[in-house]
C-alpha cells in the first residue's frame, strides 16, 4: 500500500492501482490480450447487450484496458456516433489506439475516470470490469454520472464473490498450502472482487445520485484457455495467484505452479480446454433527468 492511505486501512487514492496498471499488472495484461478475451469476450456482450448502445450515441467506457469493448460498441453506435475508451494505464492505451486505427468514431486517453472531467454530453457510461478499483466508489460514480446527459444510461459488469468465482477461486486454494500466511485484504477494498456485494453496489450508486439501479446475476463458464500449459500460465500470471506470487521464492513459486497444474489437470474439459465457472452483476442504472 502506499502512503496514500486512509485510517481504515484503505486507500484514500487511485495511486496504487494507477502504478499497477502501468508496471506489471499492464504489461501482463497486455501479453496475455488474446487468451483473455476468449474468456471475456461473452461476460462483456452481456454487459453490451444490457447496455443497449443505439446508432448516433456518445459512450464512455471505464476502464477500457487494450480496447475490445470498445470497439464492439463503437461498431454499435456507427459513424454518426462516438466512443471514448478510458483507463489509467498507458500501454494498454497505446495498444488500444494501435488495433483501432482507422475507426474514425473510436478514440482513447489515459485518464482516472473517478477524477476525469468530462463534459457532460455522454449517452451511455460502460465498463467491463474497470470500475471496481476505485479508491472513493462513490465519489468516482458521482464524477461519471456528471458526464453523462439528463435521462443517460449506465451498464457495467462486474465480478461477484471470490468463492463464486472457480476461475479465480481454485488455482488460488491450490497455492496456498505452498505459501507462507496470507492476510486478508480489508472488506470493500479496491480490487477484482470488491463489488461482490450486490446491495453494496446499489448503495454506492445511490449515493452517487444514481436512479433505476439494477443489479443482476449472471453465470457462465469462462473458458480460461485451451491447453493445460496455457491455464497453467493464465492462472499464476492474471488474478489473485500473481499478486501473491509477486514476493515469493523461486522455490515456492515452482511448488504453486505444481499444485495448480494438478489441480486444473483434473478439470480439464474432454479436448476444448478448461473452462470454469464466472459469477457476476450486471448493473444497469440510469441519471435522473432533473
Amino acid at each position: 500500500m502506499s502512503a496514500a492511505a486512509s485510517e481504515s486501512g484503505l486507500p484514500a487514492d487511485n495511486s496504487d492501482q494507477i502504478a499497477f496498471w502501468n508496471g506489471a499488472g499492464g504489461e501482463k495484461w497486455l501479453r496475455s490480450t488474446e487468451r483473455l478475451e476468449r474468456g471475456l469476450t461473452p461476460l462483456g456482450q452481456a454487459a453490451i447487450e444490457a447496455a443497449k448502445p443505439q446508432p448516433g450515441e456518445r459512450v464512455l467506457d471505464i476502464g477500457c484496458g487494450a480496447g475490445p469493448t470498445s470497439q464492439k460498441l463503437a461498431q454499435a453506435v456507427g459513424g454518426g456516433g462516438e466512443v471514448l475508451g478510458v483507463d489509467v494505464s498507458q500501454p494498454l492505451i497505446a495498444a488500444a489506439k494501435q488495433r483501432a486505427a482507422g475507426m474514425n468514431n473510436l478514440h482513447f486517453t489515459v485518464a482516472d475516470a473517478s477524477a476525469a472531467k468530462f463534459d457532460g454530453q455522454y449517452d451511455l457510461l460502460f465498463s467491463r470490469f474497470g470500475v471496481m478499483f476505485f479508491a472513493d466508489p462513490p465519489g468516482a460514480f458521482a464524477n461519471l454520472r456528471r458526464a453523462l446527459k439528463p435521462g443517460g444510461r449506465l451498464a457495467f459488469v462486474c465480478w461477484r464473490a471470490f468463492k463464486e468465482n472457480s476461475w479465480a477461486f481454485v488455482p488460488f486454494m491450490a497455492a496456498v498450502p505452498h505459501l507462507p500466511p496470507i492476510a486478508r485484504p480489508e472488506p470493500n477494498a479496491p480490487g477484482p472482487f470488491a463489488f461482490a456485494d450486490g446491495e453494496r453496489v446499489k448503495r454506492i450508486l445511490g449515493e452517487a445520485g444514481f436512479a433505476d439501479i439494477a443489479v443482476t446475476p449472471f453465470d457462465t463458464k469462462m473458458a480460461n484457455s485451451s491447453s493445460l500449459d496455457e491455464a497453467v500460465v493464465f492462472a499464476s500470471e492474471i488474478g489473485p495467484v500473481s499478486r501473491v506470487l509477486a514476493d515469493a521464492s523461486d522455490e515456492q513459486r515452482g511448488k504453486v505452479v505444481a499444485a495448480i497444474r494438478a489441480t486444473l489437470q483434473k478439470r480439464l474439459d474432454d479436448g476444448s480446454g478448461l473452462s470454469l465457472p464466472a459469477a457476476c452483476w450486471i448493473v444497469t442504472a440510469r441519471n435522473p433527468t432533473q
